[in-house]
């Protein structure tokens, strides 16, 4: 059942009336019964809305400019335990792994960033920034150099755009996801969740969203209010939805250059991506691995399935890379064997997505890149990309109802969130009446 916000609010509110009125009403029978019908139905929202709980607080030792962590838990059911891949990849590590309590949290919990200032600065719509898959709170948004994952250049900053938001005046918050590349359904309920928060912290009534690759799939997913049954849709708190480098249209890039991905994946291989794998057999150093685990259709990478969408009518695949035909339509090559891309569709929400539609509400703007040159990455080269989305992709407005302007700076996937050139294009976007 789809529960909006606002109903746990009303059934809260009636609940806290009708408690303290009951003794009094019981003593007329008309007023008794209808007290009692409305206590029914506060408490019945409370227990139907599965309000974020409030598990720890940090202030102390946070590291990388923030200045609070807290620990929340959706006790909504449908969250389940995520399977991790083997070998710590994607473990929560450092900081995050004290915060979280554990290295592998379960995926009903997330953790609620706050920046300098959040409660003095003067700018009245706070900002919520959601970071991508294998990206963390710290990396993507505070620490660019932060040694938990790679900014795109070989030279990373040690400050980023939430040092430069809450400069400005903006009351920032950022969001951490407990899988790196978790179920899009769970992610945009925790977005749901963490507005909630910032909007409870800050007396606000809508949020500014900044929200970068994955993270901009699923934050989109929740202002359309594409849901499973048992989430939250969308409440009409976004003032304005920043996409950066989000993959609008969908991505193939690992379909699309033989063996290259899968070989920075499989284990046997070498390989230390956190991310899937296109094949389910591989040729390692002269002997065949079977490792369907690593495939788009592992446990290990749900979110990742859900942004899959064909691009091969629009853009070749690299039909000179080793074993390019039988990765992209499936079958065997001389190094591998793959389901190809038409076997795991069904699981994509792309299509879905750009139909249920941004709402005209949200002012929505996308942030692309144009540079192929992220290092120690087979980049896409097949069409002009940010070296993992078609720029096409990331500024296909259908489904937007009120867009704001794409803009295209030249930088990679990696350096969209921090480049002096999207900092700057942010701001602007944020100040625009």
């Amino acid at each position: 059942m789809n529960v909006p916000r606002r109903v746990w609010w009303i059934g809260r509110i009636l609940s806290g009336h009708v408690q303290a009125s009951l003794a009094k009403g019981l003593r007329t029978g008309v007023l008794g019964m209808a007290a009692v019908v409305l206590l029914s139905i506060g408490y019945n929202c409370v227990a139907l809305a599965d309000t974020p709980v409030l598990e720890a607080t940090f202030s102390s030792g946070i590291g990388n400019g923030w200045v609070r962590v807290e620990r929340w838990r959706d006790p909504n059911p449908a969250f389940i335990q995520e399977a991790f891949p083997p070998y710590g990849r994607g473990d929560q590590t450092g900081r995050r792994a004290m915060f979280f309590g554990t290295a592998r949290p379960h995926s009903s919990r997330f953790l609620l960033y706050y920046a300098p200032g959040w409660d003095t600065n003067p700018n009245s719509t706070p900002v919520l920034l959601i970071h991508g898959a294998t990206q963390n709170a710290d990396q993507a948004w505070a620490n660019p150099a932060d040694p938990s994952g790679a900014c795109g250049s070989s030279s990373c900053p040690s400050t980023g755009l939430m040092q430069a938001l809450s400069n400005a005046g903006y009351s920032v918050f950022a969001i951490n996801f407990p899988h790196a590349n978790g179920d899009g359904y769970f992610w945009s309920q925790q977005v749901a969740d963490a507005i909630d928060v910032v909007k409870a912290r800050t007396g606000a009534s809508t949020v500014d969203v900044i929200a970068w690759s994955k993270g901009a799939f699923n934050a989109r997913m929740y202002v359309s209010s594409l849901v499973e049954p048992w989430g939250t849709v969308y409440g009409g708190d976004v003032r304005r939805l920043i996409l950066i480098g989000g993959p609008n249209n969908g991505f193939d890039w690992s379909f699309r250059h033989g063996t290259f991905g899968s070989l920075s994946v499989y284990p046997e291989c070498g390989g230390l991506v956190n991310g899937p794998a296109v094949h389910d057999w591989m040729m390692c150093f002269g002997y065949w691995w079977h490792r369907p685990e690593w495939t788009y259709g592992s446990d290990y990478f749900p979110g990742a399935l859900q942004m899959l969408k064909r691009w091969d009518s629009v853009y070749a695949p690299a039909t000179l890379e080793a074993d390019w035909w039988s990765t992209y339509y499936g079958g065997w090559g001389f190094y591998s064997h793959a389901p190809g891309i038409n076997a795991y569709l069904s699981g994509s929400l792309v299509d879905d997505l750009r139909a249920a539609g941004v709402p005209a509400s949200v002012r929505t703007h996308l942030l692309c890149g144009n540079q192929n040159d992220i290092p120690l990455l087979h980049n896409e080269h097949t069409g002009p990309s940010d070296g993992v989305i078609f720029l096409s992709s990331c500024s296909d407005t259908a489904g937007i109802a009120n867009a704001g302007g794409v803009a295209t700076v030249s930088v990679n996937h990696l350096e969209l969130g921090w480049a002096s050139g999207s900092v700057a294009q942010i701001l602007n976007w944020l100040a625009a009446p």
